[in-house]
């Protein structure tokens, strides 16, 4: 029955769109941080294609006032999902303005303390609908151009889509206008607040590109940011059409929902991304950045007119990235990260049988089936065609929504290509196209050696070993040599301390990388070579040989404890995280571990973003530091807003809940909670 409601809606809203053709939204702003309450003045223009009496909006759980047409009131009613205005509008141009106020579930999130500078207010729309705080269209066939005026405390940056025409600020507070020149779908709007340094730049074509960074955060903008612009000005060229919207901002957000998401000329992204030199090793922005980017052509200048075509976004931005990588990172790079994509898709494809053009398809196979169609595309019509076709296709549906026949029929233009086979197989089909894809991977040498490498899978150690000496001591690529040391994993180190120790020799950092993560108990003739993996260049690296160290030395704890005290890591504290509960758990080491204690607790508290939060709390609980304050703080995390959070939380109360005492230790809490928290732990309380 819930299917049908939401076919039914999808079916009047066609039917609206149609009928009519909204143009432009007028908005003016203002958030309550406190109450979580946004309130505004919206005015819509629009043009009646064919008389009506009813417009409908899509508006979730909000309040009206001052309905208007053309500056007269008129009847409407809201069904707490939409706004319906009750006129005979007649063919031609209208103007409905209104005031309304909401306080979103979702959609917009507060996070930090309001009344400091911690605090951030952002949106996301894709996936989680404007229409719960800015009355709008979820149907992404409804394409208009959208003017924000945002007022603000002056202490805090306001981001939103188009160009910043101006700020005004009036006793404490500053108003921001954002104004767009082009339509965009509803769900592509946006807002983040908060307090940010922006550095400027300006792309090989003039497009002012401007970067945002946490004020705290300003030593790691480099890195960070790091190929920016060589990326903007590659797909600007790659593309074949200049960017389309004026002006490119990038955002990072506290406990954002996704890696990155691609608003109109306006891309947020997760503060995972937020690095200094080090950390750039294992949590590179480049790829997030990329894709979002090409995004701005793929999804934003032209957009898939439903979610069965959903690839015409993702695949696109996926391959135009890998793309953009390629140019920095060299052909190797992207002929590996097709081999590893390769490897997942059909491993994927012996249980996942949804292909590409379904609105059920996964991920994997949206992304990444959706990148590999592309690139078997790419390589099958040569790369004149495929650039001509690219153009074409943007160029005509320029501002608009399109399906994959719209995207073939440009294809079938320029070249004399199946395309109706192409569908059948890349598309349609559920299996990945092994052969294929292996035949065109063997094109890059070090791909061809990789899936020479894939054949020794299922041989002994004496039949391969010669092999993979001769492979380690090459100049292959380097993914290759780690996946040839995974293949030594159930072997005993004594049979294989030749091959280890020319890996380790390469001083390649994910290859030494991949040897840390090899041992669980460290063999004591490597102990020397080992322990200088606490030195490389990589807060994942350190990490893991840490407490392989820790764990297989017990008489030289405290030497590697000294030596790692003052170590943070990544901006999630990976490292301070990990010291703290070896410190805790070394007899003796600390002469204060009650204060060691409170400060692992405080990283598990709502003063951190989510992924410290997790971090802290699953080392305290594989460590069982488990103290009310700790079971206080992973109640909490079960009302987050991210999802994989509040799930992480569930699960682990619920482990806990099988230990002895605990059901009492987490009752005698319920008086100190929120209402929300105690809804959230009573529910976990009464599962069987």
């Amino acid at each position: 029955m819930k299917y049908f409601f939401l076919l039914l809606s999808s079916f009047l809203f066609a039917q609206q769109t149609q009928k009519v053709d909204f143009k432009t939204a007028y908005g003016s702003l203002s958030i309550d941080a406190q109450s979580k309450t946004i309130r505004g003045n919206v005015r819509y223009d629009f043009k009646v294609l064919t008389a009506v009496d009813t417009v409908k909006m899509d508006a979730q759980n909000m309040q009206f006032t001052q309905v208007k047409r053309n500056g007269k009131e008129i009847p409407f009613t809201t069904n707490g999902k939409q706004l319906i205005l009750i006129f005979p509008f007649t063919k031609g141009k209208h103007s409905v303005s209104f005031s309304y106020e909401a306080q979103p579930k979702q959609a917009l999130y507060f996070v930090g303390n309001p009344n400091t500078q911690t605090g951030q207010i952002w949106t996301q729309g894709q996936g989680k609908y404007t229409s719960h705080w800015f009355p709008s269209f979820d149907d992404v066939n409804e394409k208009m151009v959208f003017h924000l005026d945002i007022v603000a405390d002056q202490k805090y940056q306001v981001i939103s889509n188009g160009t910043l025409k101006e700020k005004n600020t009036q006793d404490s507070l500053t108003t921001w206008r954002y104004r767009m020149q082009h339509p965009m779908s509803s769900y592509l709007l946006m807002l983040a607040i908060g307090n940010y340094e922006k550095k400027t730049q300006k792309s090989a074509s003039g497009v002012p590109l401007e970067f945002y960074i946490e004020a705290k955060d300003v030593a790691r903008f480099e890195p960070t940011y790091r190929y920016s612009k060589k990326m903007f000005d590659f797909l600007e060229k790659e593309i074949g059409i200049p960017y389309p919207w004026g002006n490119y901002k990038q955002v990072p957000v506290r406990d954002f929902l996704y890696a990155g998401m691609e608003n109109t000329t306006a891309t947020t992204f997760m503060t995972r991304y937020v690095v200094d030199s080090i950390g750039f090793f294992d949590r590179k922005y480049t790829n997030v950045n990329a894709h979002e980017l090409a995004h701005q052509w793929f999804g934003n200048l032209i957009t898939a007119e439903s979610s069965q075509h959903h690839w015409l976004q993702e695949g696109f931005a996926t391959y135009f990235a890998l793309l953009a990588e390629k140019d920095s990172y060299g052909e190797d790079y992207f002929y590996s990260y097709l081999y590893e994509k390769a490897q997942q898709l059909k491993f994927a494809s012996r249980t996942d049988t949804i292909p590409v053009l379904h609105a059920k398809a996964s991920s994997l196979t949206f992304y990444e089936k959706g990148a590999w169609a592309l690139f078997y595309l790419h390589q099958k019509i040569g790369d004149k065609a495929f650039k001509k076709a690219i153009k074409n296709y943007l160029n005509r549906y320029a501002y608009q929504t399109v399906n994959t026949e719209n995207f073939l029929a440009e294809i079938r233009k320029v070249a004399d290509f199946d395309t109706q086979q192409f569908s059948k197989v890349w598309l349609e089909g559920y299996k990945f196209n092994t052969l294929e894809a292996n035949e065109l991977l063997s094109i890059n040498k070090s791909m061809k050696i990789q899936l020479q490498l894939d054949q020794y899978k299922a041989k002994s150690l004496s039949e391969k070993k010669a092999f993979f000496l001769e492979l380690l001591q090459s100049d292959v690529y380097f993914t290759v040599k780690e996946n040839s040391i995974a293949q030594l994993r159930k072997e005993k180190y004594e049979d294989i301390k030749e091959l280890i120790a020319v890996a380790f020799s390469t001083q390649n950092l994910s290859i030494r990388q991949k040897i840390a993560s090899h041992f669980s108990q460290i063999p004591d003739d490597f102990k020397t070579n080992y322990e200088t993996l606490l030195e490389d260049a990589s807060y994942q690296t350190r990490e893991i040989t840490l407490f392989t160290l820790w764990n297989s030395f017990e008489n030289d704890r405290y030497k590697y404890l000294d030596q790692t005290q003052h170590w943070i890591g990544f901006n999630d504290y990976n490292l301070r995280i990990l010291w703290l509960a070896l410190a805790l758990n070394t007899p003796n080491y600390s002469p204060n571990p009650q204060d060691l204690l409170q400060e692992l607790i405080r990283f598990s508290s709502p003063d951190f973003e989510a992924t410290t939060r997790q971090n802290a709390l699953e080392t305290l609980f594989e460590f069982r530091m488990l103290t009310p304050e700790v079971l206080k703080n992973l109640v909490n995390a079960t009302t987050h807003h991210m999802w994989q959070f509040s799930k992480f939380g569930r699960e682990t109360i619920r482990k806990i809940l099988k230990m002895p005492d605990y059901r009492a230790h987490f009752e005698q809490l319920l008086p100190e909670l929120n209402a929300t928290e105690g809804t959230q732990l009573n529910r976990l309380l009464l599962e069987k």
